[in-house]
């Protein structure tokens, strides 16, 4: 099992470049929040729900402010569901999915033309993930984990609007901007890889992910953005509950790609204005109370480039709400050195009191 993990992680590390487009206002990623995580403990459950808020009226061409486009609105709320399985205390499966409530183009002064919406489920994942490094002593705690996720579309990606040709009567149907699809309309297949060093003692976490989405083709013969994101996290507990999180993050989505057939026949698809590169700062909250954890998150972007002239980022929140709780009493909790277990993680030991580095909860004495 770590073998096969280990080459699928060199295969990512060592893959070429490749061409594909997110759309503006858009997301290359189907993944909301919580995204920055190991594995669960054996025979541990997880459940995980947020909500993501975006909202943008600005154009950007390069990294320049457009001030000379009609006023044009994008904005979405996003709901992201994950159920989770620790099958071994190294080996967790996930699966994933999410549902817009809206997703929405308000453009040409509000004339109903114009304006593009739509709602439903987007997305099924797929998400393994394996941890190839977990040590942990009464000073620090490091673990290293892989994944390889696989993405299904399950929403629509070829929505049509229906406009009625004023002096004939009759109605016209105009494919809804990419920015409105509920999905690509592809299979694509997500890596992943995670670090973490925590210490205990001092209620300080550091850690790292990063995410390659390498997109399919979809049956319109589109292409659209391989998606790469890195994040760097620094995670401090001030209270016995309550804990911050800075993160910074980089995002890059490469340019679309049409096959040669829609390339030179439909005029409908265009890829001038695709792919970006962006950098967020991202201040996070959390508060953890019995097996549950609330937290909420705002992206603020400190640096944008967008391929030709599209709809920049402004507004990016996100809250949600994690409820992990095991399927049987674990027998392994008084085998583990240390006085002291989390009762959520209890291959996290200490001989002296403190903070659980992976949910946050204080170390209470074993029985």
């Amino acid at each position: 099992m770590k073998d096969f993990f280990l080459t699928i992680l060199i295969l990512f590390l060592y893959m070429g470049p490749s061409y594909a487009q997110c759309c503006a206002g858009g997301s290359g990623s189907p993944i909301a929040g919580g995204t920055s995580q190991g594995v669960l403990s054996a025979k541990q459950f997880e459940l995980n729900t947020n909500f993501q808020f975006i909202n943008s009226d600005k154009f950007y061409t390069g990294d320049s402010r457009d001030t000379s486009n009609p006023k044009y609105q994008f904005r979405s709320a996003y709901q992201y569901l994950r159920f989770a399985y620790g099958v071994t205390k190294d080996f967790t499966m996930s699966i994933e999915t999410g549902n817009y409530f809206y997703k929405e183009e308000i453009g040409l002064d509000n004339n109903p033309s114009s304006n593009y919406k739509s709602s439903g489920i987007s997305d099924l994942v797929i998400f393994p993930r394996y941890d190839i490094l977990n040590v942990s002593t009464d000073k620090a705690k490091t673990e290293i984990t892989v994944g390889l996720g696989y993405k299904i579309p399950i929403g629509s990606y070829n929505d049509s609007t229906g406009n009625v040709e004023p002096y004939s009567g009759e109605t016209y149907y105009v494919r809804n901007p990419r920015a409105v699809q509920l999905t690509t309309g592809a299979q694509d297949i997500i890596f992943y890889t995670f670090f973490y060093r925590g210490y205990p003692k001092h209620n300080l976490r550091f850690f790292a992910n990063a995410l390659y989405i390498k997109k399919g083709w979809n049956p319109l013969g589109e292409k659209m953005g391989d998606f790469a994101t890195v994040g760097l996290f620094v995670s401090k507990s001030f209270l016995p509950n309550l804990g911050t999180t800075l993160q910074v993050r980089g995002e890059l989505i490469a340019p679309m790609k049409l096959n040669k057939v829609v390339e030179e026949n439909d005029f409908q698809s265009d890829n001038t204005a695709s792919g970006y590169k962006k950098v967020f700062v991202t201040p996070m909250v959390n508060y953890s109370f019995w097996k549950f954890n609330v937290y909420a998150l705002i992206d603020l972007p400190v640096y944008q480039y967008v391929t030709g002239n599209q709809v920049g980022t402004e507004l990016q929140v996100t809250a949600g709400l994690t409820f992990r709780f095991f399927a049987m009493k674990s027998k392994v909790d008084n085998l583990e050195m240390g006085d002291y277990s989390c009762p959520m993680h209890p291959e996290v030991t200490s001989s002296f009191k403190g903070e659980c580095p992976k949910c946050g909860m204080d170390l209470e004495k074993k029985k």
